[in-house]
């Protein structure tokens, strides 16, 4: 067989579903093995759409999202999406195609040496430089892309290589299993624990990565722990407990950040550096830090970690939690926080003032949501009001990227999404200017008859960016755009189009788009004149 139906074998062989990609001239012979293949191949209107495609389907589904692209801007084009994967810790395995080995020393057509421009982005790539190695690079990439913390790998095959006759088949695949902590670290930090007058848990994205959420939901019953989420930690516990104090991370003093200043010990799991900065919850490196997690913590002067738990995070915590006492704990401050958090919200319930506000989208989205739904929030001012505002009810139902955080990924991933839960609500959360960085993907979307909902928070500019500039200087600076017709847009596409024109129409529409069952745009106009205020609030929120 030739190499290039070894490696689609090969890729049979670790249950891959999907491949996400864009072909080219330079793995016509990986697109051809796959004609026969078990693997569905979803066709892509851009690279970059889909890496993050494979993103999406990786920190859904815990298995590599797999994502193709040809040789020079195929490859780079996709190197966004895979740099994204990577500081999310979402498992991809992205195989680009490359020029022959014949002509890799020299200048030549399209060609770049792609392992070296992904060497920064990934926990590992390789050129295919033989057929005969084609199992054990693809082993290996699958190995390492989901060994913790996962992650990106990358695949290179000259196009010479692929067609290569080969004798070979895929290797046996092995599991791995992180290791738990000893008896006498578990007992030392049950001791920090129960000597800590107000300790706080700050649970990270590697709770849901470890699949924790049930063993921390058990440990914060017995011991009445109170309980931070970082964006990508939301709903590791429900935002309906008493013990949640929802999501830190917006910056600034907020609600949340009185949590900070009361604790005398943060019990830091699965918590990632790149979701939210110790230097804004521990400025002065002053409250210690218990360190539970699959790996060592990394070094920063406000992280200053007294003691280090590291193995299998769900495991571990249910050694900790059976080293704890049951312990009454006076929550009247947690309940305070959640009050004024959740007062905050329900006071725009009924607000009739058009453009829509964002606190008035939320409260209506999440109304309108089932518990298990899920919501992919894109980047730009939206998403700072995603985070901090819509609650969850466990993990993974609300995504947001918060490691490189690009623009473009909610509507690839929510396709991503649909194709993993077909049962479930998807809504994708764009901005216009985000949207339309990957709006291609609409016919996507209606090709694949993935009944996602797209709801449009649309302003005419960069809002994000304003905010930033207004706080900084209080002026605007070339942020503001044209946009087109969203709703010609989206029928153009076979698109379903809904357009909120008044604030009481908004609940009704979310509402009415779930229920048809189809690929839906809702263009809602939002009052961005709210971030300044929330701004101004943070400044003077007193603990």
């Amino acid at each position: 067989m030739k190499a290039a139906e070894l490696l689609i074998k090969c890729l049979e062989n670790e249950g891959v579903e999907y491949i996400f990609g864009v072909p080219g001239e330079e793995n016509i012979d990986v697109m051809d093995a796959l004609h026969d293949s078990t693997i569905q191949f979803i066709l892509t209107r851009h690279e970059t759409s889909a890496a993050f495609m494979a993103g999406g389907y990786g920190r859904l589904t815990g298995k590599p999202g797999v994502c193709l692209a040809t040789l020079g801007p195929g490859a780079t084009n996709l190197l966004t999406g895979v740099a994204n994967a990577n500081m999310d810790l979402c498992p991809i395995v992205a195989i680009t195609g490359q020029a022959g080995l014949g002509r890799q020393h020299k200048v030549s057509h399209q060609y770049y040496d792609m392992v070296s421009v992904y060497e920064k982005v990934t926990k590992w790539n390789a050129q295919i430089k033989t057929p005969d190695i084609v199992p054990e690079v693809v082993r290996k990439a699958f190995q390492v892309a989901t060994q913790e913390k996962t992650g990106a790998t990358h695949i290179e095959l000259p196009e010479d290589i692929a067609g290569m006759e080969v004798d070979s088949s895929p290797l046996n695949l092995v599991s791995h299993q992180l290791s738990e902590a000893d008896e006498p670290v578990i007992n030392q930090a049950a001791e920090m624990i129960e000597q800590a007058s107000h300790p706080l848990i700050l649970a990270g994205n590697g709770v849901t990565r470890g699949n924790a959420a049930e063993a921390l939901k058990s440990l914060v019953q017995k011991t009445n722990l109170p309980v931070v989420h970082t964006f990508m930690g939301k709903g590791a516990v429900p935002w309906t407990d008493e013990h949640s104090l929802l999501t830190a991370g917006i910056g600034g003093d907020d609600y949340i950040t009185c949590g900070f200043d009361e604790s005398d010990l943060v019990i830091a799991i699965g918590f990632d550096m790149a979701e939210y900065s110790p230097k804004s919850w521990n400025p002065e490196g002053q409250t210690p830090v218990l360190h539970i997690d699959t790996q060592e913590a990394e070094i920063d002067a406000c992280y200053p970690v007294q003691l280090q738990v590291v193995g299998n995070l769900q495991e571990n915590i249910l050694k900790l939690k059976e080293g704890l006492s049951e312990k009454e704990r006076d929550l009247t401050w947690v309940s305070h926080v959640r009050r004024k958090a959740f007062s905050e919200l329900e006071s725009f319930q009924n607000d009739t003032s058009f453009p829509v506000k964002p606190q008035k989208i939320i409260s209506d989205l999440r109304a309108a949501m089932k518990e298990d739904s899920i919501v992919i929030s894109d980047v730009g001012a939206h998403k700072m009001w995603m985070a901090r505002m819509y609650h969850c009810y466990q993990p993974n139902s609300c995504l947001i990227s918060n490691g490189l955080a690009s623009m473009g990924v909610a509507v690839p991933s929510a396709i991503a999404a649909k194709l993993v839960h077909p049962e479930r609500q998807v809504v994708a959360v764009c901005g216009d200017g985000s949207f339309q960085m990957t709006s291609a993907e609409l016919e996507t979307a209606k090709r694949l008859n993935v009944p996602i909902v797209i709801l449009l928070w649309r302003d005419e500019g960069y809002g994000l960016i304003e905010w930033h500039q207004m706080k900084a200087f209080n002026r605007s600076s070339y942020i503001k755009f044209g946009n087109p017709d969203f709703g010609q847009l989206a029928n153009s596409y076979g698109f379903e189009a809904l357009k909120v024109a008044e604030t009481n129409e908004l609940k009704p529409t979310i509402e009415k788009a779930l229920s048809m069952n189809k690929p839906v745009l809702i263009d809602c106009p939002v009052d961005y004149r709210e971030n300044m205020k929330l701004t101004e609030k943070l400044g003077n929120i007193i603990c």
